[in-house]
């Protein structure tokens, strides 16, 4: 996977907008429509799958993923009032709210993120050799050593001779594994 640092700041604006216009402060979730759009008999928040997942269960996910990656505790906490909020509608009906269901899982068991740091070469091949590893729930980040930009909690995870790869469970993450079989060796079972 390509990392891109534009499209990381991208998505963390189109979160921050999502927090500013679209959640429910008094009682979690998000309204599928903006505070600023037109007055409407009633401002709707849905929680339920349909042919499209659920906009709230969508963006629970996408808030808890970029929280632990960016180290944004503004993000877990909207993600988990999301949650909240939802929670009488899965125990009433789950199978109609599978991307909220997902979303509780990563909440309960948040993923396992590796970040790598090196040169395009050194993340070529670790990435490869890693993709090789059936891991459904672990994230593989790889970015280059000469990114500018990064956000301060990955920029933090700075890249060493050689190479260097940080593996985080939820906000918490290891020292730098210098080597891919200190790395293989760190994520086996």
């Amino acid at each position: 996977m390509r990392f891109d640092a534009g499209e990381l700041r991208f998505a963390a604006e189109l979160m921050d907008v999502v927090l500013a216009h679209f959640e429910d402060g008094a009682h979690g979730g998000f309204f599928f429509t903006a505070d600023d759009h037109e007055v409407l008999i009633g401002r709707p928040k849905s929680f339920g799958d349909d042919a499209l997942p659920a906009g709230n269960g969508t963006a629970a996910v996408v808030l808890q993923r970029l929280g632990y990656l960016l180290g944004e505790e503004r993000y877990l906490v909207a993600a988990e009032r999301t949650l909240r909020a939802a929670w009488p509608a899965m125990l009433q009906y789950p199978h109609g709210h599978a991307t909220l269901l997902q979303a509780l899982e990563e909440f309960l068991q948040p993923p396992q993120i590796v970040i790598l740091r090196a040169t395009p070469a050194v993340l070529a091949d670790w990435q490869r050799q890693l993709a090789a590893v059936y891991a459904p729930r672990r994230m593989i980040i790889g970015i280059a050593d000469d990114v500018p930009q990064l956000p301060a909690a990955l920029q933090a995870k700075a890249s060493l001779p050689g190479g260097a790869a940080y593996l985080c469970q939820g906000s918490s993450c290891s020292a730098p594994l210098r080597t891919l079989e200190e790395l293989v060796r760190s994520l086996a079972p």
